[in-house]
């Protein structure tokens, strides 16, 4: 069976660094086309996504409040992408789900395949 495992959340200060972990077991990936992404869902709010990478090629899409604070990567040999998180404000407070699809990148999170169970960031002082 497919699983993703997501790992690294916690509770952090504004202005804090937290980095999120996507293992990901029991798919045989198409290393030239899967993409992984990272998505958030906060209390009351519609689930919007974060950033996305190509497995193989490292392309990388980002949202617009991600940008220039996240950065989205990928360890191929361990099967493992990751979100570096900077300069954490309140509002990025939201349940981080990582999804992985069979194609390109898109923000679409209905276009992914599988999904895992998230974890929890909480930006707080």
């Amino acid at each position: 069976q497919v699983q993703l495992v997501e790992s690294g959340g916690g509770l952090v200060q504004p202005g804090g660094s937290l980095r999120l972990s996507c293992a990901a077991s029991g798919v045989t990936f198409s290393w030239y086309r899967d993409t992984m992404g990272w998505f958030r869902q906060a209390p009351g709010k519609e689930r919007e996504f974060v950033a996305a990478i190509t497995w193989s090629t490292g392309s990388t899409r980002y949202a617009e409040p991600a940008k220039g604070r996240f950065t989205i990567s990928t360890d191929n040999a361990r099967n493992t992408v990751y979100l570096q998180m900077n300069s954490l404000k309140p509002e990025d407070t939201a349940n981080y789900t990582c999804a992985v699809r069979a194609g390109s990148i898109t923000t679409v999170g209905r276009n992914y395949e599988h999904w895992g169970q998230g974890t929890q960031v909480t930006v707080s002082s």
